[in-house]
């Protein structure tokens, strides 16, 4: 201590010193409090706002391809009705902890024929453009008369030569003991409006791609 200098009084040193120690805890609280902030905010928004999803399989290529990670919305359904060429994600009817992802073909209360890989509703003579298949349709192409109920969607993969869809899935009901018989499994070719939980709207890996007004109908 130099010439002239005064000793700091030891309670002024205490109190300076308990002040930082708050001033530490403020921050730890802070950065804390901003931590569950984000918690909470990315679990809401996965809960009831987006879809976070990778996709496992080619049932819907080339639109979406094996391992693209996309984003879907889950409020694109709170105030109206899922429309034909929307990609939707849903749960899986014979398996509901499964979530699926197809285009919606067949709407409620609509006829849907399938003959020789071409798609008709309600008996029209046109059948659906449908630009986005990437190949030639020829497994499952043909023998299809379905009446879509009331609150329900007839969904398929693009990749119609690989994707196990409201076409088969009847069967697969029968197969693991979910129906009787095969009037019983019909339900199973269709999915309710409860099952749908959201709207893809774009892949962002491996590359990005918006999923609306894919289909020119």
């Amino acid at each position: 201590m130099g010439i002239g200098e005064k000793k700091e009084p030891q309670t002024l040193r205490r109190r300076r010193e308990e002040e930082k120690k708050r001033s530490v805890r403020r921050e730890v609280f802070s950065w804390i409090r901003m931590f569950v902030i984000v918690i909470a905010v990315v679990f809401v928004s996965l809960r009831f706002i987006i879809i976070n999803a990778v996709i496992p399989s080619g049932s819907m290529e080339t639109t979406i391809m094996t391992k693209d990670r996309l984003i879907g919305f889950r409020f694109s359904y709170w105030f109206a009705d899922p429309e034909r060429g929307d990609i939707v994600l849903f749960a899986y009817p014979l398996d509901e902890s499964q979530t699926y992802i197809k285009r919606v073909i067949g709407l409620p209360g609509e006829t849907v024929d399938i003959e020789d890989g071409k798609i008709y509703i309600d008996g029209s003579e046109t059948p659906l453009a449908e630009d986005y298949l990437p190949e030639e349709w020829y497994w499952e192409n043909d023998g299809y008369h379905l009446e879509v109920p009331e609150g329900c969607y007839f969904v398929m993969g693009d990749n119609r030569n690989d994707s196990a869809d409201g076409r088969v899935w009847p069967e697969y009901a029968r197969m693991q003991g979910l129906a009787s018989s095969e009037e019983d499994a019909q339900q199973y070719h269709f999915v309710e409006r409860d099952e749908i939980k959201g709207k893809a709207i774009f892949t962002y890996f491996r590359h990005f791609r918006l999923l609306v007004h894919t289909a020119d109908y």
